[in-house]
């Protein structure tokens, strides 16, 4: 006889058509399988644009008792959570004359050196992909690749090279790039449609005021019965966090009809928490284990006039021919980077797993950027940063040196999550050591 309570880590409630996905309940599982239950692994590349101003970047000291430098300060309470890898190159980025931020950004997780053409495309495979054939299987998505800016991958955007280059970090073949979803509003309509489409849908739900929460809160609640008390508490967590995002969204937008608003001011900090809730969603409820993440694209000229004494444009700013005053600019954008990185693994972290570890214990999140210094467009000594322990493969709370190709440490990444690789990417020697 069949167990009355079974459910698969990927469970849906439905009704009135509509799709919610949920975390896993213990309560649900048959009881020979609550002892066994073992957390995925999840992975998380996540890249700012024009590099990071490194001497307020890097420690002057190795091992773990290195010091939080001024750009990295906002992670100060996760700094057990962090190894800092100082010493990492991806040559392959330098392009054929102008074009670093292109040249970079496309190999940042290809490690490819990308042909230099407008409208022919020529790189390699990404690491997020290598590891989505293994992770992805079974999930609703076998990647998600997520961005704040969008834009077209057509025509040119950085001296000669398509703008498939320097607007994409994920590709799944040499000539296939995929396209980000940009801002959480669309993110949100993925993850959590109600099963119809097109404009009569979204006016109907405009007109009548309900969340698409409200579909589902009668066998929600059903459900909630038959739930254990711990589990009961994550439901109702797991709701709420759902129905904060979406007001939250509705604030910002205003009403479904109106566009999003743009991500060049005051408001971006806002929608890119919004942007951190909703992956931490998507990840405790194992829609996917992969994700990649553009907080912009490579060469990106937004301008971070809302932060104190900043004025112009990012790309613009990151030429600061070794100037005190603009250097000073782009350290006060770096610092509000990495803070909107620490919101992210704070959410990641205050997650719990069924084992009792942490979402972030379970997972590896990777920081970096197409270039090092801005201003020299440097491929090499990579600003490069990781949090989490990827179920103990990785080892953090330290600072360390390595003098090799940012290709091995995807090739130990990609080994330690089940993807047995000798090397990766053009110019890879082999796993990175000193990770675990």
């Amino acid at each position: 006889m069949s167990h009355p309570m079974q459910a698969s880590r990927r469970q849906f409630l439905r009704a009135s058509g509509a799709m919610l996905a949920l975390p896993l309940f213990e309560s649900l599982l048959p009881r020979s399988a609550r002892a066994v239950t073992k957390a995925p692994q999840r992975l998380l590349f996540y890249f700012v644009p024009n590099g990071i101003h490194m001497p307020a970047w890097t420690p002057s000291s190795e091992g773990t008792d290195y010091a939080l430098t001024p750009i990295l300060k906002p992670l100060d309470k996760l700094k057990s959570e962090l190894l800092v890898i100082s010493g990492l190159s991806n040559l392959p980025g330098r392009p054929d004359g102008a074009g670093d931020h292109a040249g970079g950004t496309s190999a940042f997780l290809t490690c490819t050196h990308a042909f230099k053409s407008e409208t022919e495309l020529k790189l390699g495979v990404s690491a997020d992909q290598v590891a989505a054939s293994k992770l992805g299987q079974g999930t609703r998505f076998a990647s998600l690749p997520l961005g704040m800016e969008g834009g077209a991958s057509v025509g040119g955007c950085d001296s000669g090279y398509s703008c498939a280059y320097s607007q994409n970090i994920s590709w799944i073949g040499p000539k296939t790039p995929l396209a980000k979803i940009a801002g959480p509003q669309l993110l949100f309509d993925l993850l959590f449609s109600d099963g119809t489409k097109g404009k009569d849908a979204q006016e109907k739900r405009t007109r009548h005021r309900r969340s698409v929460l409200d579909f589902v809160m009668r066998d929600a609640q059903s459900l909630r019965g038959r739930l254990g008390r711990s589990d009961r508490d994550k439901l109702d967590e797991y709701l709420h966090s759902v129905r904060d995002v979406e007001q939250r969204l509705a604030t910002m937008n205003g009403s479904c009809d109106a566009p999003m608003p743009p991500t060049d001011d005051v408001r971006l900090g806002e929608q890119l928490k919004m942007m951190s809730d909703l992956m931490v969603l998507a990840l405790r409820c194992d829609l996917t284990r992969v994700m990649t993440f553009m907080l912009g694209n490579g060469g990106s000229g937004r301008p971070y006039d809302f932060l104190p004494d900043v004025k112009g444009a990012h790309h613009e700013l990151s030429h600061h021919r070794n100037q005190p005053e603009i250097q000073a600019q782009l350290q006060t954008i770096d610092t509000w980077e990495v803070a909107q990185f620490a919101y992210l693994l704070q959410q990641l972290q205050t997650v719990k797993e069924e084992d009792g570890a942490s979402l972030l214990d379970h997972s590896l999140v990777m920081f970096g950027s197409e270039v090092a210094d801005g201003n020299s467009h440097d491929h090499s000594n990579l600003p490069i940063l990781l949090a989490g322990r990827l179920s103990g493969a990785v080892k953090p709370g330290r600072h360390i040196r390595r003098s090799e190709p940012i290709a091995n440490l995807y090739t130990s990444i990609l080994n330690a999550v089940g993807v047995p690789v000798g090397k990766f990417g053009d110019d890879g020697t082999g796993p990175m050591q000193g990770l675990a």
